[in-house]
């Protein structure tokens, strides 16, 4: 029987963290507890409100943060805040399927655009890698709008 998994990122700032990678990946920031967020609603408002209700020191409030995918199928992400900054390379890093079954130019010029789109989000443009057949189709390594490293494949 297969596991779901959950990715835990450590972040100095969970909720810009959360934020981008729910817009990278098509995912949605869930709401409070028993609570529903209407559409245009900032979502993280409504989580400050909530922490405030419930007597949490405003210190806190972005100490975690988590995104997840609206229909339930990709793994959920859960950013929490830790002190220390990222030393090196990261171990592990998603790469993102942005251009599924295309080859060469049309497959590149799709990673190109998305890559785009990332950097708008805060992300940052890393290298660029030419396809080399039959191994690799090509892909762009970029890295969030804190460092962790990921790849557009």
């Amino acid at each position: 029987m297969s596991r779901t998994i959950q990715v835990t990122f450590d972040a100095h700032d969970p909720e810009t963290l959360s934020r981008f990678w729910a817009a990278a990946l098509g995912y949605v920031n869930p709401p409070p507890p028993g609570r529903e967020v209407a559409p245009g609603q900032d979502v993280f408002a409504a989580w400050h409100d909530f922490l405030r209700e419930v007597g949490v020191p405003e210190s806190q409030w972005n100490s975690s943060s988590a995104a997840q995918d609206p229909d339930g199928d990709g793994p959920r992400l859960f950013f929490q805040r830790v002190p220390e900054d990222k030393a090196a390379k990261n171990r592990v890093h998603l790469d993102l399927r942005a251009a599924p079954g295309l080859e060469g130019d049309e497959r590149m010029a799709a990673l190109e655009v998305e890559c785009e789109r990332l950097v708008g989000l805060g992300a940052t443009r890393v290298e660029r890698h030419e396809p080399a057949p039959p191994m690799s189709g090509g892909h762009i390594v970029m890295t969030d709008p804190e460092g962790n490293e990921f790849c557009l494949d």
